[in-house]
């Protein structure tokens, strides 16, 4: 048998994908939707091994792609439609395409068009690799018996939620 304030327990899996969605309506996340992206697509020539394919654009790092160029940056924090890789992204030329066709790489899915434009549009702000970062210990909220429910809430309280309330323990 269940303990009574279980319910929280059953419905956090689910509270947690919806908050994710919340969050994506801010924007997309860099490690989260648009790293991988550039990882599939664009890193082969435009990452750290870039000179061996070619590639005089570091897309992977935020300086490199937001600097200016001949044909402007390929990057313009908050506008994607002056940014040149948009330009090339969008392309129909086979010559200025991204990524190119002798890259042997399929072109985007406009979903993924979409979240770099978002990216882009937002700022196109970098984040470091979570391997880089130094976890830090949240100190555990108040008021709950179980640390899970007491994060669980502290979120919904966050996003202006209330918990369901309990669901029928049936003997």
């Amino acid at each position: 048998m269940l303990p009574q304030n279980s319910s929280i327990h059953i419905i956090a899996p689910i509270v947690c994908l919806a908050l994710g969605s919340v969050a994506f309506a801010a924007g997309p996340g860099f490690n989260r939707d648009v790293r991988p992206i550039l990882s599939e697509n664009c890193f082969l020539c435009h990452g750290q091994d870039a000179e061996d394919h070619g590639g005089e654009l570091r897309l992977d790092i935020r300086e490199d792609a937001v600097a200016n160029r001949d044909d402007g940056a390929a990057i313009i924090p908050g506008d994607p439609d002056k940014s040149a890789m948009m330009r090339r992204i969008l392309s129909t030329d086979p010559e200025m395409v991204m990524p190119s066709p002798k890259a042997h790489l399929p072109a985007l899915k406009p979903e993924q068009i979409e979240i770099l434009r978002a990216w882009i549009e937002n700022g196109a702000e970098y984040e470091p690799h979570w391997s880089f970062v130094k976890p830090v210990k949240k100190p555990l909220p108040e008021g709950a018996d179980n640390p899970v429910d007491a994060f669980v809430r502290s979120r919904l309280a966050d996003e202006g939620l209330e918990p369901s309330p309990p669901a029928p323990i049936e003997a």
